[in-house]
Parts: C-alpha cells; structure tokens; sequence
C-alpha cells in the first residue's frame, strides 16, 4: 500500500510504502478512487491555529494528533474487502463516501449520532489514517454511504466542505427565504451556493478578496460578489441584499472576516463561524447584546446530515463544485497550491 504522511509539522510529506491491511472485525478495507484535499489539512499540515491576540498557537500534537499521519477526509473507496463482523449490506465493489467525524463510539454523543462532538474524536485523516493513499480502512461500515452511481471525484468533497456548509447552513434555515451572506469563495462557499439553492434558498451575496474566486461566485449563482477589502465592502453589501441581512456564514475565519459578518447583520441576526483561517475576534462586546446577535460555531456535520446531504445531491441534481483532479504523487503539490491561493473549487486525489 502506498500513502503520503505528515512526518513531520511543515515538512513535504513522505512516500510510505507498506503492505495492504486486511480487515477484522467490523472493518472494511477500500480502495481509494478519490481523496480531496482540504484547508483543514493545512492546519494538520502546520501543526496547529493561530489563536490571536499574543496567544500561543493551538498545538495539535497536545490534542492527540500524533505522526506520522495519513492525512485526507474526503474520500470515496471502492470495497475490496469486509471484516468478519461487519453487519452492513454492501458488497464488494460498491464505491462509497467514508463519512470520516468520528468519535469514541461509546459516550452519549456519540449514541446520539453526533460523533463529530464526541470529546475523544478519532476523526479520519486527523487523529486516524486517511485517504491520502492508495487503500484505506475504514473502522465500521455504517460509515460509508453507497454513492449509487454518483462520481467519486466531484462527490468526496461532500465528506468535508459538502455536510459542514449543509450543517452550517442548517442553522440559519429560518432566514434562507432572503438574501444571507457568505464570506470566502473556494470550495467550501461554491458548495454553499450549490446547495443554498438545492434548499430552496433566495440566495446569497459571496465576499471574498480574490476576483477569480468572486467571478467564480457569480458564474455559480451569488446575487453579488462583494471584495471583503473595499472601503464601503458593507454598502455594496446592504445594497445587493435590498434589505436587512440576518445571517451571515464566515467561511474564512479570520479577524477581518469575522468583523465583517458581525457588522452586516441587522438587529437580531445570526453569524456562523465556520472558517479555521485564525486570529482573534474583534468585536465590540457591548454590540452583542445591543444588536442581540447570535454567534455560533459549526464544526463539520454529523453522519445523518451527510446522508441527507447525497439524498439532496441526487434528488436535486446538484451540479458539482469546480475540481482539480490530481495523481496521488502529487500531494505534496495540492497542499502547496492550496496554500498559495491558485486553486479554485478543490483538488482532489486520484490514485
């Protein structure tokens, strides 16, 4: 078996080869058709996030994240084998998204089905070996959902950039019959459009700095592309929406995005942080209550959110989001173009 590792925070990843695992258990080995490559491997990548304000930044190696590591958590397989004790109807052959939020297993969240809130997480491609192979196991089969016909390329950003804006999106369902903002325009706010519109939302107006991502926004159906740098990024903004915004999805996650979306909501309204870009929040505290503004987190989606996630691509005919296929060996490459800003959509793995 072939994989690329993390050997070591900031280096190139390593070439491992070693022999192809079987499964037991409940296991079900795969063979990876496509792994995509995400901002969240950056961080892995890095070693951490910057916390703002003077802090020290926040060590994933103090958070369990030990090397090496195969990174990758947006993956589809083709299923080569199954362990003795899995209770599952797939066969051999069937190509399947991995759903990779895990958790323990065992606590109430997890027994909720809400694993990526589990505080042990064993998350694929971050605390387990991922997709940035040639094969992987995956622990259970309930965790792979039968793409039925979808493409394995465009559909393994779903595990990732797919059920977290699906989730995010979740959260401001109430407002999506007028117009919401997104901030940040890569893979994660295409996505957020796709499926914004496949939920019967008006739309949305996308910020974002760079001007290719922004007329790649609009060719995807943004009412508006909004530079996050202009002086009056706010007035272009109200005046698209035509009224109050009352939800606002940062997508980005740094201290001038955050900013952002807090001050283009009207009283009353909802901003979601999703972004792990970095820095410290800056807001003016007495604004809180003042506006009453709603601020909350969302981290990816749990697995019933992701199956409802493919029902919708398949039932709305969802078009995918741009992607950049890329060999395996070319890992390295895909973090680094990532990292530089010159992809738009995703890269994804093909090995």
């Amino acid at each position: 078996m072939k994989s690329f590792k993390v050997t070591d925070f900031n280096a190139p990843l390593t070439e491992v080869n070693e022999p192809t695992p079987q499964p037991s258990g409940t296991q079900v080995l795969i063979k990876v058709k496509a792994a995509g490559v995400c901002h969240s491997d950056l961080h892995i990548w890095e070693g951490g996030y910057d916390l703002g304000h003077g802090r020290a930044r926040l060590s994933l190696k103090e958070r369990g994240v030990s090397l090496p590591r195969t990174m990758g958590h947006e993956t589809v397989g083709e299923v080569v084998a199954i362990g003795p004790d899995a209770k599952t109807d797939l066969m051999v052959g069937d190509v399947c998204l991995v759903y990779p939020w895990l958790g323990c297993g065992k606590c109430a969240t997890c027994l909720a089905d809400e694993e990526n809130m589990c505080l042990t997480p064993n998350s694929l491609g971050v605390y387990c070996d991922g997709g940035y192979a040639d094969h992987m196991t995956v622990p259970n089969a309930k965790y792979l959902i039968n793409l039925n016909g979808l493409d394995p390329v465009t559909a393994a950003p779903y595990a990732c950039s797919g059920v977290t804006t699906y989730s995010a999106l979740k959260k401001v369902e109430a407002h999506l019959n007028e117009p919401i903002v997104i901030i940040g325009a890569g893979g994660l706010g295409l996505m957020a459009l796709s499926l914004l519109k496949a939920m019967g939302g008006k739309g949305a107006i996308v910020v974002d700095i760079d001007a290719r991502k922004r007329e790649a926004a609009v060719q995807a159906g943004a009412l508006g592309a909004v530079d996050g740098m202009a002086s009056d990024a706010l007035e272009q903004i109200a005046k698209i929406a035509g009224g109050p915004v009352r939800a606002a999805i940062d997508l980005v996650g740094n201290a001038q995005t955050a900013q952002l979306g807090f001050d283009c909501l009207a009283k009353g309204g909802k901003l979601i942080m999703v972004g792990l870009f970095g820095g410290g929040a800056t807001w003016a505290l007495p604004l809180i209550p003042i506006k009453a503004i709603t601020i909350q987190g969302s981290y990816v989606g749990n697995l019933r959110e992701t199956k409802e996630l493919l029902d919708l691509v398949r039932t709305k005919k969802i078009a995918p989001i741009p992607v950049t296929p890329m060999p395996l060996a070319k890992a390295d490459a895909a973090l680094n173009d990532l990292k530089s800003g010159k992809l738009v959509g995703r890269a994804v793995l093909t090995p």
